[in-house]
């Protein structure tokens, strides 16, 4: 496998807590996936749990180049949990286009959370030629 790109972000906490706070489930349900949702929701400090996800988005977009747009929309993208509980990455829409238009195979991501922020970075892989 070859690498496409590469991408890491880093958020305040606090930021993703005011917007869930200011805007509610309008601001959750344009950025996060129902089962996002369902899964931060659950949470003990759901806010913790969404700013992980939402680095992680952010992360993938800068792997692909693109940013958040035409190529890739905010809902194309769904951090799951694999048994093991490392984090996966599925695409949808979109980016599950615009990644096979790329002949990329995989998006490995990592996330991370600490009080204050949460961070995350996603490699993009094609398929070794």
């Amino acid at each position: 496998m070859s690498i496409f790109g590469i991408g890491i972000d880093v958020i305040e906490v606090e930021r993703i807590e005011r917007l869930l706070e200011g805007y509610g489930g309008k601001f959750a349900e344009k950025v996060f996936t129902r089962t996002e949702r369902e899964y931060c929701d659950a949470q003990s400090r759901p806010g913790l749990h969404y700013a992980a996800r939402f680095s992680a988005k952010e992360a993938v977009a800068k792997a692909f180049g693109t940013g958040i747009g035409k190529d890739l929309e905010w809902l194309d993208m769904e951090v799951r949990r694999r048994s093991s509980g490392a984090p996966q990455l599925v695409l949808s829409g979109a980016g599950k286009r615009f990644a096979e238009s790329q002949g990329i195979v995989e998006v490995l991501i990592s996330l991370t959370h600490a009080k204050s922020y949460a961070a995350a970075n996603a490699v993009a892989m094609t398929a070794s030629l």
